[in-house]
């Protein structure tokens, strides 16, 4: 009987990891594809050629790309901006799930249901827009940044986590002489730093891939991120391209290269953060979750 149930387990098991191939490829197939697209030629593109692997092997579209004078500005200036939005984000994130966590609190539920109502109901793009333009933020960094500087849901994985911590270490640290800063910086954030970590990736991914606000508040170029310098790089390639007709378009970079080569170029960069956050999803996002 054991037998029996030890091979209905396996072949639970084995099923299990069999979906999870599964769904793994599924995701990484389109991925794989872009690739391939980003460094086949025209001619291959254009012929239907190109499926899981490069045809004709060119690197012309990641030529254009690089050849802007004005895309490694992009690049570091998206960086710049990209590290300012993560750490208001997390300061503010901290400062507001801190204190939720204090029974002592006056109006904590308050505060807290008034936050958590912005996650469902808002003003919508017009009311941002107005604000944004009336308080003179119009072409400048800080309306890439203010706007979208706390994530509520985020603030409650936090407060979760904070909650989750022993209050004999606060108490202990209180006993010491240290105030409510002190206790946070040296007690309570040091325990928090996969949290921290995992929550900082998520608020760095999203200003790496905005681009609506920009499109919408933006329109020096200087100050153009990321994502809206290839959109606008895009745009120009498919202008040209319908412009010089189908009798030349082999002497053009087709626009689904150039959309594959800018994908790429846009995700390698944050992708490379990855692995060295990775090991903090689980504890970061699980715990707190879960705890409390």
């Amino acid at each position: 009987m054991s037998l029996l149930s030890r091979s209905k387990t396996n072949l639970v098991d084995m099923l299990i990891v069999l979906f999870i191939t599964v769904v793994s490829l599924t995701c990484l197939v389109p991925f794989l594809y872009m690739i391939a697209l980003s460094f086949s030629s025209n001619n291959a593109i254009i012929s239907q050629k190109v499926s899981l692997w490069p045809v004709e092997f060119t690197l012309e579209t990641y030529k254009t790309i690089l050849s802007d004078n004005d895309m490694i500005y992009t690049l570091g200036y998206t960086i710049v901006l990209t590290i300012l939005f993560t750490a208001c984000c997390m300061f503010l994130t901290i400062c507001a799930a801190y204190p939720l966590t204090k029974k002592r609190l006056m109006g904590r539920n308050f505060m807290l249901t008034a936050m958590v109502f912005t996650m469902y109901f808002s003003g919508g793009l017009i009311p941002s827009y107005i604000l944004v333009k009336n308080l003179d933020m119009m072409n400048t960094m800080s309306s890439l940044i203010l706007p979208g500087a706390l994530s509520v849901f985020n603030m409650i994985i936090l407060k979760t986590f904070f909650s989750s911590l022993p209050e004999s270490l606060e108490e202990a640290a209180a006993i010491d002489g240290c105030n409510e800063w002190g206790i946070l910086v040296k007690v309570v954030l040091p325990l928090s730093m996969p949290s921290i970590a995992t929550l900082s990736l998520f608020y760095a991914v999203d200003r790496w891939n905005g681009f609506q606000d920009a499109l919408f508040y933006i329109t020096d170029k200087n100050l153009y991120p990321m994502q809206l310098k290839l959109y606008q790089i895009i745009t120009a390639n498919q202008q040209l391209d319908s412009q010089q007709g189908e009798g030349s378009m082999g002497a053009f970079i087709v626009p689904e290269s150039l959309k594959a080569a800018s994908v790429m170029f846009a995700t390698v960069p944050i992708l490379l953060v990855y692995p060295k956050l990775q090991k903090y999803f689980v504890d970061g996002v699980m715990t707190g979750a879960i705890k409390g």
